[in-house]
């Protein structure tokens, strides 16, 4: 959508690998380097991912640094709701981080579509919860994948972890001692910077492939400081990013500038800004909207916006939780995740996650697979995703939801989890240790209420594959999930 754009703006000199290439670090004032493929210290790059061979799937990993000087910005008024901000750069720092790159083996399985990732922190270490959620889709249409270590806590360690001392330097301090994070304050510069060195001619990021489209993408923590990227720095960086999705944000962004620079705190709500010339993508949970305050922040579609929420899920769930890391594409998996419905776990981890109630075993992989696939689609040939319906909300915090008379959200993007369902499924409800209150709750349905809406296993299976068309034929489901997904009610004893 924007290659001339981006052709215009790839000017600034860059040390890549030892040799000297153009290439935007805009608006960063210095070059920045890649050094690696990086290899030492306990042999593996460190980050919370898929824990299959990626061989076994077509696809190869590699791991770089990138270092450099990093710009903080900054607003001579306060931020606004509307996302319409004005920054102008502000102080400098240098910096060295991390590119993880997963990448198509053969060249000619690349669909030209980079999808880079702005790891997750929350957790105390460096994630990857898109590409746990959605690895299906990226991997079978062939999209290079690239993690960007944009925030302090996953170099130096510190936040809310899970388990200590898994961040960067301290999981492998002799593969990572040498890289520095100077604050989050510097992290919008440097996930641009970070764009630029995968756009950079004679760039060895992505061996040898040839990138046509780069989407930026975050979820939860990273969703939030990706609004704030989106409204302040995209104006400024334009042809870097084709187009942005953003995964489960709450009411507001991220703050621009923070401690120890100025404090400069992101209003509620804070919307995606409408002047934009790149789509944004927007997926929603029940719990974004509720818990997370994401219902503050709605707005509607427009030529340039889509926003995405669907019934029956919650910020994470049963299937990014425990069934994607051994995922690889296979109809097993569709059935463990079926039949997580039935026996939902609400321990995780081996019990470093102990929750009160079994976790949301929804279908949330599903629709999000598919509106990767429309955001994609929307940047290469212009074809706007189609619009979602809204969750129906009461305006009642007690009860936020309208709900059926099984229980399940009403509104929304639909799937047959939802409308020819086995258990109630929700993003609220739930309590326990660490963060299991935003991994909503799975209500199996007791045999008798199933008998009374399954008379026998061939009914089920009509209910459940009419829906999933229903699905497909709006947009919200692939074709290629949806064999999965009927072939694991097929095998199912519902109704038997």
């Amino acid at each position: 959508m924007r290659s001339a754009i981006a052709a215009a703006v790839l000017a600034t000199l860059v040390t890549v690998s030892g040799a000297a290439v153009d290439a935007s670090a805009a608006p960063a004032p210095d070059a920045f380097t890649i050094e690696g493929p990086i290899t030492g210290g306990k042999g593996t790059p460190q980050i919370a991912a898929t824990n299959f061979d990626l061989a076994s799937v077509g696809y190869e990993q590699a791991e770089y640094f990138i270092s450099g000087t990093a710009t903080a910005y900054t607003s001579a008024t306060p931020l606004t709701s509307d996302g319409k901000w004005e920054v102008t750069p502000a102080s400098t720092a240098r910096y060295a981080t991390r590119l993880l790159v997963y990448r198509p083996s053969a060249p000619k399985k690349f669909n030209g579509t980079v999808f880079v990732e702005w790891d997750n922190v929350s957790g105390g270490l460096d994630a990857a919860p898109i590409w746990l959620a959605a690895h299906d889709e990226l991997i079978r249409k062939g999209y290079a994948w690239v993690g960007v270590t944009a925030q302090r806590t996953g170099v130096e360690g510190g936040g809310r972890a899970l388990v200590a001392d898994l961040d960067l330097k301290h999981a492998d301090p002799e593969r990572y001692g040498s890289l520095a994070h100077p604050g989050d304050t510097y992290s919008y510069d440097m996930f641009t910077q970070a764009g630029a060195a995968i756009r950079a001619k004679g760039s060895s990021l992505l061996g040898g492939l040839k990138p046509t489209r780069l989407i930026g993408a975050g979820e939860s923590q990273s969703a939030f400081r990706l609004t704030t990227y989106i409204d302040a720095v995209e104006p400024l960086t334009q042809g870097i990013y084709d187009g942005y999705f953003v995964y489960s944000r709450g009411d507001d962004g991220a703050a621009l500038s923070q401690d120890p620079q100025p404090s400069i705190p992101a209003p509620s709500p804070s919307r995606i800004r409408t002047d934009l010339d790149v789509p944004v993508m927007t997926f929603s949970t029940e719990t974004d909207l509720t818990e997370l305050g994401y219902g503050k922040a709605r707005q509607p579609d427009t030529s340039m916006f889509r926003g995405w929420e669907v019934a029956g899920t919650s910020h994470a769930d049963g299937y990014t939780l425990g069934v994607a890391g051994k995922d690889v594409g296979e109809r097993s998996s569709d059935v463990e995740l079926f039949q997580t419905m039935l026996e939902p776990p609400a321990e995780l981890y081996g019990g470093i996650i102990s929750c009160d109630s079994p976790i949301n075993a929804g279908p949330m992989t599903y629709p999000l697979r598919a509106s990767i696939d429309a955001l994609n689609t929307w940047i290469a040939d212009g074809e706007a995703p189609p619009k979602s319906p809204r969750l129906q909300m009461t305006g009642d915090a007690a009860a936020p939801f309208v709900l059926d008379a099984n229980g399940n959200v009403t509104g929304g993007i639909r799937t047959p989890q939802v409308d020819a369902p086995v258990a109630t499924l929700s993003g609220l409800g739930q309590s326990g240790s660490n963060f299991c209150g935003i991994f909503g709750t799975t209500k199996p349905f007791e045999p008798t209420k199933l008998s009374s809406l399954y008379p026998s296993h061939a009914a089920f299976v009509q209910a459940w594959n009419t829906a999933t068309d229903r699905a497909v034929k709006a947009g919200f489901i692939l074709p290629a999930d949806a064999k999965h997904i009927k072939a694991a009610a097929a095998q199912s004893t519902i109704g038997s």
